[in-house]
């Protein structure tokens, strides 16, 4: 029998401006990096790259990962300077530290890991 833990989703999907900062201060709390995903329904390469990222949250679940609608969520989209989709966004103790812009899977991927890779220096 699967547990409610198995079920619940892995990437978060933020539908205000409140729900971006709770969920930013809890990572920040926890010490927990946070991938974003900026994205527009409207907009096939940010769409093409939703599966892919759930992938990745399922595979890196020390991280915390967020899903933007810029259209939903124009205050984060704004405060984040966010001007295309899709564009990532890295986040260590609540603020920015990379941005990817487009639909790259490796070089997403290869960022992620680098993240580990310094997360796991600065703990030790």
């Amino acid at each position: 029998m699967e547990t409610i833990e198995q079920n619940k989703p892995k990437v978060v999907v933020i539908d205000s401006l409140q729900s971006w900062e709770f969920y930013v201060n809890q990572a920040s709390n926890q010490n927990s990096p946070i991938v974003v995903h900026f994205t527009a329904s409207w907009c096939m390469p940010s769409v093409a790259m939703i599966s892919f990222f759930e992938e990745l949250a399922s595979d890196y679940p020390d991280f915390l990962f967020l899903s933007v609608d810029v259209d939903e969520v124009k205050e984060v989209a704004t405060k984040n300077d966010i001007k295309a989709m899709p564009t990532f966004l890295f986040l260590k103790d609540g603020t920015a530290s990379e941005k990817i812009v487009g639909a790259n899977p490796e070089e997403l991927k290869k960022r992620i890991d680098g993240l580990v890779q310094t997360t796991r220096a600065s703990v030790a």
